[in-house]
């Protein structure tokens, strides 16, 4: 490995790549503690350090934070993140769907999607104001006297220009760096929240004997060590998992020569929705406590029994909830991979390009087999997201640690953190093999899946 690390240093373009990549995220970082003006920062400081962070909207603040990689405790310019623009991109994913000319592009190639990557960037900008607003209605109590009008545009204007600026820094990383640039931006906000969560964890560590229950004793801290190990080792299984479907060329015969004829395969992937599936079921189980917690505040509803029965079962602790939660990722990674996965489309490309599946007929039969077995690994997939996603929650109850914490062992930010670091070392290595050097493994090159 340390070798594999001293040749990426020794190929000047990839060395170049690398540095570029580096700098860029170095100043994503730095941007975050660029606090936005007219804000009393003290004030808002000593607010964070005494907030309710087990209530509907502090979860959701909790939640927005571990995306954004900043912190509630400063009004930073870069505290909406790069999510508005993956905000954008669902939405004209999802668009693309019922909206002709917009499935049209999707089929243009790199024209179609250069387009779209321009309608993207203009929806990004009214998602960042109206995100930007809702922040400087939370935080409208912490500026300066006289100044609450001038803090609220330059708040808008400011977090705005941020985001705008990161996905700039992305499609930088993307051209001159080592790619991938959307992706690595949220993960280096996902892992700079990683030493906190160390830094909490150590707080509450006691190896005495006389230790009080709710401390973190060795018995504890190996418990987490393996689950650690355990999520993420699986993680990248699913994340590399696919299933192969063989696939023949058909022999083409010029003359006296013989075309074609060859045997390779079609991945089909087990996760094929990613992180999606649990995105979307996070943001709608955000919703439901927080309007809940709103029409509590009705003076005729404050003592309603069916209403503090459905905050109870909507509680992130509850099993409803977690039941709910897991039923809702099922849902939506189906929803997804149908979606993202059209295998009439893939039937007829195979068939015009002379290929077929061994023992099926080209076009609806094979169609129809592409989606069987999709539907089929597509549970298995779901299966895992849905253990995953509890996993925090599992361990917050049975070891008592903080849920921010143990936040770290599975759901959405280690999946992004897993699939991105994948990715990258399947690049670098992309580079050294092209190079003659070695890859990362000694046991042969680490297969992606999409290879």
């Amino acid at each position: 490995m340390l070798g594999s690390v001293i040749n990426i240093f020794k190929i000047s373009d990839l060395r170049n790549k690398v540095i570029f990549t580096v700098a860029l995220l170095l100043i994503y970082r730095v941007g975050f503690h660029i606090p936005v003006p007219c804000f009393d920062q003290d004030k808002i400081e000593a607010s964070v350090e005494t907030r309710d962070t087990t209530s509907p909207l502090g979860r959701a603040a909790e939640y927005m934070q571990i995306f954004t990689g900043g912190t509630l405790s400063k009004s930073s310019l870069f505290g909406l993140g790069i999510m508005p623009y993956i905000t954008a991109s669902i939405i004209l994913m999802l668009l693309g769907e019922v909206i002709p000319a917009l499935k049209k592009l999707r089929q243009e190639g790199r024209t179609g999607y250069k387009k779209i990557q321009e309608y993207t960037r203009y929806l990004t900008v009214p998602i960042c104001v109206i995100q930007a607003l809702m922040i400087m209605k939370v935080l409208g109590s912490y500026t300066y006297v006289g100044m609450g009008t001038q803090a609220v545009i330059m708040g808008v204007f400011g977090m705005t220009a941020g985001t705008i600026f990161l996905m700039w820094l992305g499609e930088q990383i993307d051209e001159y760096g080592i790619g991938n640039g959307i992706s690595l931006i949220i993960m280096a906000g996902i892992v700079s929240r990683m030493p906190w969560a160390i830094r909490m964890l150590i707080q509450r560590v006691d190896l005495s004997l006389a230790a009080p229950p709710d401390a973190i004793g060795p018995a504890k801290i190996l418990f987490l060590i393996a689950s650690f190990i355990f999520v993420v080792a699986g993680a990248i299984l699913i994340t590399q998992g696919q299933r192969r479907i063989p696939i023949q060329q058909a022999k083409l015969t010029r003359g006296r020569r013989v075309y074609g004829g060859q045997r390779h395969y079609l991945p089909l992937r087990v996760n094929h929705g990613g992180v999606m599936p649990i995105i979307f079921a996070s943001s709608f189980m955000i919703f439901p406590p927080i309007l809940i917690a709103q029409i509590r505040k009705i003076p005729s509803l404050q003592n309603s029994w069916s209403l503090n029965t459905f905050q109870e079962a909507l509680m992130p602790r509850a099993f409803t909830y977690n039941f709910v939660y897991m039923l809702l990722i099922f849902l939506f990674a189906y929803f997804w991979t149908t979606i993202q996965f059209q295998p009439k489309e893939m039937a007829k490309n195979l068939r015009d390009s002379g290929a077929f599946v061994p023992g099926l007929r080209p076009g609806k039969r094979t169609a129809d087999y592409l989606e069987t077995v999709m539907t089929r690994i597509t549970y298995f997939g779901a299966s895992f997201l849905a253990i995953i996603a509890v996993v925090p929650t599992v361990s917050s109850l049975l070891l008592g640690i903080d849920w921010r914490v143990t936040a770290f062992l599975g759901g959405t930010g280690l999946l992004i953190v897993v699939s991105v670091s994948l990715d990258l070392v399947q690049k670098i290595e992309a580079n050294l093999i092209m190079r003659s050097y070695d890859g990362f493994s000694s046991a042969g090159r680490i297969k992606g899946a999409n290879r």
